[in-house]
């Protein structure tokens, strides 16, 4: 970049680009780990489900006693205020662990659940179908992002933003380094004003993406691969995501869908949509929330690479990723209660894009195994804790990406960028994306 007067920089951390085999990484993971048993995997919906009507029954308990004679209170609107509390912590915690089930449903599509296809696919197309999810449908993009996760372009969801994408000036090389280490104030002004949001916008914007990410992504291919047409879909067979003898296992998704709408309907028609809503809706879209919570983090960060070709590779891609303790910013405890309600997809992210055939009651085992293996390469792939202010730092930090380079990271509204990448052969240090 041509000197000038006026220059903003940040001190960059450096990516050595990983080059190590699938065979090395699996090599590190115990054996043992990549057994499947339908039993155990069957306890884990049993008991996420026991939870569930335990969490019901307390609050349903606790609700008997909120009237004028159990409960004095000073002013008759203290009641109602009482009960929407009570219920809300209800569809909290009922929506936390029925996104464990939504996670063994997940691990259903991955073959994980059991040695036999058909009981995963039984079982993951009874779960999700109950959550609202096409599962054969999203089982097989999600199987072609784990394929080509961090692909700029060939994986199907997170996919950076380009500049130009974007709409953003061109890169000029005389103002701005493509790497993103320094730009010039006027650079540095015009992304702002294209780019920049204040605090209140960028909370909302993101509140948004966490209520509403999930089905925009089913419906409208929303943060999805942008190579596909507009109006491509989940719902709709011959989608070009889906190959033409795919078609009766789309239609059979959709009929689970159709089922589960019309369960909630024959509910609300005879109890009332208030019970719907109260019970079911809202940890519905509590599960919606952390679903999006948690895969956003786990492939959204400034220390992440993309890859165009031919620099990807499959174990490249997989180390693209980050293992998050879910709600551990809200002390150790709440980080326990995270990763067991989910079933630790947060914390043993890394693994799973290695090998997704691992159950998750054997990848925490597996994961910590293969990070020594990483530690030993000088690989370290342990993001923050997995919250609503480390979304709202993310959200803020990671804006595009350019059009340039074979591996690129996110620079933010200033068009700067935390890490740039280097080749085993320029340097000896390691992969440092620890926080």
């Amino acid at each position: 970049m041509a000197s000038t007067k006026s220059v903003s920089a940040i001190k960059q951390s450096t990516f050595v680009v990983p080059d190590i085999s699938i065979k090395d990484l699996l090599a590190a993971i115990p054996s043992h780990c990549f057994q499947r048993s339908a039993l155990r995997s069957s306890t884990y919906v049993l008991w996420d489900c026991f939870v569930i009507a335990v969490i019901y029954q307390l609050a349903s308990f606790a609700d008997s006693f909120i009237t004028p004679g159990q409960l004095n209170l000073p002013h008759p609107f203290l009641y109602s205020f009482a009960r929407f509390a009570l219920w809300s912590l209800y569809g909290f915690w009922a929506g936390l662990f029925a996104t464990g089930l939504w996670v063994i449903a997940h691990e259903c599509g991955h073959q994980a659940f059991s040695e036999s296809k058909f009981i995963n696919n039984s079982v993951g197309w009874v779960l999700h179908s109950a959550l609202g999810v096409p599962y054969h449908s999203w089982r097989i993009t999600h199987a072609k992002h784990h394929a080509s996760t961090a692909h700029m372009m060939q994986d199907q969801v997170f996919v950076p933003k380009t500049r130009s994408e974007l709409g953003l000036p061109p890169f000029d090389p005389t103002k701005e380094d493509l790497y993103g280490g320094s730009v010039t104030e006027e650079v540095k002004k015009e992304l702002w004003e294209a780019l920049g949001d204040s605090p209140i916008g960028a909370s909302l914007a993101s509140a948004s993406y966490l209520l509403g990410g999930w089905p925009a992504y089913l419906i409208r291919n929303a943060s999805g691969q942008r190579r596909y047409p507009k109006g491509s879909n989940h719902f709709n067979p011959t989608a070009v995501m889906f190959a033409p003898h795919q078609y009766g296992q789309i239609l059979w998704s959709n009929f689970g869908v159709a089922l589960w709408l019309a369960a909630i309907m024959t509910w609300s028609y005879y109890r009332g949509l208030t019970e719907v809503f109260r019970l079911y809706l809202v940890p519905y879209l509590w599960v919606n929330h952390w679903l999006v919570l948690i895969t956003f983090l786990q492939h959204t960060d400034p220390l992440l690479p993309h890859y165009r070709p031919p620099e990807f590779t499959f174990p490249r891609g997989a180390l693209s990723t980050l293992d998050r303790k879910l709600l551990g910013d809200c002390g150790k405890i709440m980080g326990w209660i995270g990763g067991h309600a989910t079933n630790g997809i947060s914390e043993t992210h890394v693994v799973h894009h290695v090998s997704s055939k691992i159950p998750h009651y054997n990848a925490w085992e597996a994961s910590e195994a293969l990070r020594k293996r990483l530690e030993q390469s000088g690989i370290k792939l342990k993001g923050g804790p997995g919250g609503w202010a480390e979304v709202y730092r993310v959200f803020r930090a990671c804006k595009f990406v350019e059009d340039e380079g074979s591996v690129v990271f996110y620079k933010n509204a200033y068009g700067l960028a935390a890490v740039k990448p280097v080749f085993p052969e320029t340097t000896d240090s390691g992969i440092e994306v620890d926080k």
